[in-house]
């Protein structure tokens, strides 16, 4: 819960900035001076809003599964390790399928 809440607030802080940062700009160029620095506090607020963000990804994950081959036959039974249908071969009955008949 505390976690989707700080998702919340960082995407709604981040639209703020971006909105800031367009009025920012806006207000430059009415002014005839498209090029300059965007103001601190904006700047601040996308850092703020981006460990927010993250923090709040990290606390809405699922936890991490292992990868390892040990965790992954803990969970196998005995018949499912022991399948080893790759490894038949037909051979022997080819060759009874195409053989001659002899009578």
């Amino acid at each position: 819960m505390l976690g989707r809440l700080l998702l919340l607030i960082a995407s709604l802080a981040i639209l703020h900035a971006a909105f800031s940062t367009y009025e920012h700009l806006s207000h430059l160029k009415a002014l005839g001076r498209p090029e300059g620095a965007l103001p601190n506090d904006v700047v601040l607020e996308t850092l703020v809003a981006a460990v927010v963000g993250i923090i709040g990804a990290s606390l809405t994950a699922a936890p991490l599964k292992e990868i390892t081959w040990a965790s992954e036959m803990k969970k196998c039974k005995i018949d499912d390790m022991n399948g080893r249908g790759g490894f038949a071969s037909y051979v022997t009955r080819g060759r009874n399928l195409f053989s001659e008949r002899k009578e």
